[in-house]
């Protein structure tokens, strides 16, 4: 009898750890999302005001190129030094770097019809969730795709690079396709990776600064996938 009440006890002990896991585990999660969202509705509103209020042809002048390459260098500053950012600035930074990618995308409302973008838009989300949801739920181990992944990003950054001598629409076409391979399977490796990073055990700053970090990897999958997406089924004004 004695056994049996240490079992029950020892399994009711497990049983609290767990669910004590999973409630943490969805409240971490649920605060990176917020985040990764928020993220996005900056950039949103930063691109429609931009093309609201600036002139289109100050968005193709040389002082555009602040805002392309700020947003490079403020993303490298806040993975490099996000462990010894305080939460709200780096929260702070996340947002200004959003606002800044906003400023830069711009220039798609100019290009592409509003009706298209919306529609891209939206697609975009649902492939993302669904994508998320994957990496959240699959017993897959993700970790060899993920390096798979990293080779195709980089070549694609290469092709861009190439592609902006060459201007050929082949080739534009080409990255377009590979990248939303890349991106969709990164957004489901990355979302893998952000729940093995929760730790029951990290206080407030460092569960705080993962949120920031994570939300920031899921909003550049986001982004990206949404540009790929844009390029292949937009339709130009």
């Amino acid at each position: 009898m004695s056994n049996y009440d240490q079992n029950l006890a020892a399994s009711g002990q497990a049983g609290g750890s767990a669910i004590a896991i999973d409630a943490g585990l969805r409240d971490y999660m649920l605060r990176i999302y917020n985040h990764m969202a928020a993220g996005v509705g900056v950039t949103a509103a930063a691109a429609w005001l931009t093309y609201q209020l600036v002139d289109p042809e100050w968005l193709q002048s040389p002082v555009m190129w602040v805002f392309i390459l700020a947003p490079l260098a403020l993303v490298f500053f806040l993975g490099s030094r996000i462990n010894t950012l305080s939460v709200s600035t780096a929260r702070t930074l996340f947002f200004l770097y959003a606002a800044l990618v906003g400023i830069s995308l711009s220039i798609l409302l100019h290009i592409y019809t509003s009706a298209s973008i919306t529609r891209v838009f939206f697609i975009t989300a649902a492939t993302f969730g669904a994508l998320s949801l994957f990496g959240y739920t699959t017993r897959r181990d993700l970790s060899g795709v993920g390096t798979f992944l990293f080779m195709g990003l980089i070549g694609i950054i290469i092709a861009s690079l190439v592609n902006l001598f060459l201007r050929s629409t082949g080739l534009d076409w080409l990255i377009s396709i590979v990248g939303v391979g890349v991106f969709a399977g990164l957004t489901a490796y990355d979302t893998q990776r952000i729940k093995a990073m929760y730790d029951g055990a990290d206080d407030e700053t460092s569960a705080g600064r993962k949120s920031v970090l994570a939300a920031l990897s899921l909003y550049l999958n986001f982004i990206n996938l949404f540009m790929m997406l844009l390029r292949l089924f937009g339709n130009r004004r």
